[in-house]
């Protein structure tokens, strides 16, 4: 039996999403975030050394890295919601797998990470020093970082329905927590393409049963 190790708000539901699209049976054991630090509880570093999730087991097999749980399944269940290799939709597919955790997620830690420091409890006339360079470091490097994402992801979008090409596929469920941190952090009010993907993503069935499994899709305050 697939057991999947849930945290809350965390890309673990991609795990839970990709096994109902699916249509797998599984299990879940669920955890929750500390409430003052907003991370993953103990417990889960008796699943996995790291202590993060999703952590998933199958058998005597233990893997972690959505990513990588998400191309084992799409192996086991021989090719499922990938294109046929060999073809441009099967490098776009790979492309967006590694793309979303690689390239768009760290400038969006990054932006939570300055914010952190500008609200950061510090002694009053270490604030404007702090506060300086929280503001420096979003104005100067991480805002026009994220916006050269979000400008690229909107031109690729415009085109096609999906990442890969004209089908649904697992890298549109990779993508979708990166995405949506984006709208949570950044707001998608000049991003319509984004915006409409993540409302054709939330009108999935097999997204709502995954909710319904696991709980409400979001991103946290800070990084798992």
């Amino acid at each position: 039996m697939l057991t999947v190790h849930h945290l809350n708000l965390s890309r673990s539901q991609r795990v839970l999403w990709l096994l109902e699209e699916l249509g797998l049976p599984y299990e879940v054991v669920a955890y929750e975030r500390e409430a003052r630090t907003l991370l993953a509880p103990e417990a889960l570093r008796r699943v996995h050394p790291l202590g993060k999730s999703p952590v998933l087991t199958d058998g005597p097999l233990t893997l972690a890295e959505s990513g990588a749980i998400l191309e084992y399944l799409v192996e086991r269940e021989g090719g499922r919601l990938s294109p046929p290799p060999g073809t441009p939709e099967r490098l776009r597919w790979r492309y967006w797998m590694h793309y979303a955790e690689g390239s768009l997620m760290p400038p969006l830690l990054m932006k939570l990470l300055f914010e952190g420091i500008a609200r950061a409890p510090v002694p009053f006339f270490v604030r404007p020093i702090t506060g300086r360079i929280a503001s420096q470091g979003l104005r100067s490097f991480v805002m026009p970082q994220l916006r050269r994402h979000l400008d690229f992801i909107e031109a690729e979008l415009k085109p096609r329905a999906w990442f890969a090409g004209d089908d649904f596929t697992a890298a549109d469920i990779q993508m979708s927590y990166p995405l949506e941190a984006a709208q949570a952090r950044v707001g998608l009010q000049d991003y319509p393409a984004i915006a409409g993907y993540l409302a054709r993503i939330r009108e999935r069935p097999a997204y709502q049963r995954a909710e319904a499994r696991g709980g409400r899709f979001g991103v946290p305050g800070f990084g798992d």
